[in-house]
Order: C-alpha cells, then sequence, then structure tokens
C-alpha cells in the first residue's frame, strides 16, 4: 500500500486549503483512513478519521467545525478541506490507512497501517 499526500502550501491565516491522499496497491475500501498532523518539535496528533465507507468520521476538537473529511473509494483518494486556517495548524499533514478490520478508524496512530509521506502546510498570521 502506498499513500500519497499533496495540497499543501503557504497560506495565509483565515483560508482554506485542501489536502489529498491517494492510494496505490490496495483495495481502497478495505481501509478506514485519517489524517495526523506534527508540527515542530512536536509529537503527531489526530486531526480527522473517516470509515471504509465514509459513514462515520470523527475530528479532533482543534479541528471541529473547520475541517471535513471525504473519501471516494472509486478514485481512491481521501481528501482534508480545512477552511479558516490558524498559524497553530502550521504542521506536516500526514494521511494514514488502517484495515477495516476494526469497527471504526480511531485517532491512535500507532493503529495504522501505512502512511504517507506527508505535505506541509504553513499558515502565517
Amino acid at each position: 500500500v502506498q499513500l500519497q499526500a499533496s495540497g499543501g502550501g503557504l497560506v495565509q491565516a483565515g483560508t482554506s486549503l485542501r489536502l489529498s491522499c491517494a492510494a496505490f496497491g490496495c483495495a481502497f475500501s478495505n481501509y478506514h483512513m485519517a489524517w495526523f498532523r506534527q508540527a515542530p518539535g512536536k509529537e503527531r496528533e489526530f486531526v480527522a478519521s473517516i470509515s471504509w465507507y465514509g459513514g462515520n468520521t470523527a475530528f479532533a476538537d482543534s479541528a471541529k467545525g473547520r475541517f471535513t473529511i471525504s473519501r471516494d473509494n472509486a478514485k481512491n483518494t481521501v481528501d482534508l478541506q480545512m477552511n479558516d486556517l490558524k498559524p497553530e495548524d502550521t504542521a506536516v499533514y500526514y494521511c494514514a490507512a488502517r484495515a477495516r478490520g476494526s469497527s471504526i478508524p480511531g485517532a491512535t496512530a500507532k493503529n495504522y497501517d501505512y502512511w504517507g509521506q506527508g505535505t506541509q502546510v504553513t499558515v502565517s498570521s
């Protein structure tokens, strides 16, 4: 399984950015998907997740009301729409995949089986 994240960049606070993650070499619908992020000097943290069928989503408190997550199983992609970005959203964003043996994706990084390379998001004030 290979995951390729894209869409990061340098933006101003209050604007939007859409990240996308493409999956290769797997039956995409067999996997829950999630986005995590890691800021300099900080641990990797959960941002959002979506179940294999798209019906169950979850968000970190910092993302609720501003971020949405969606997936297209026909295109093998999962997107993270980020609105009203804040400087504290600055981080490297990683997409991750977890086999759907579990009922929900979860927010624990160690439970995810595959990771993308990350895409940098920088929000200036």
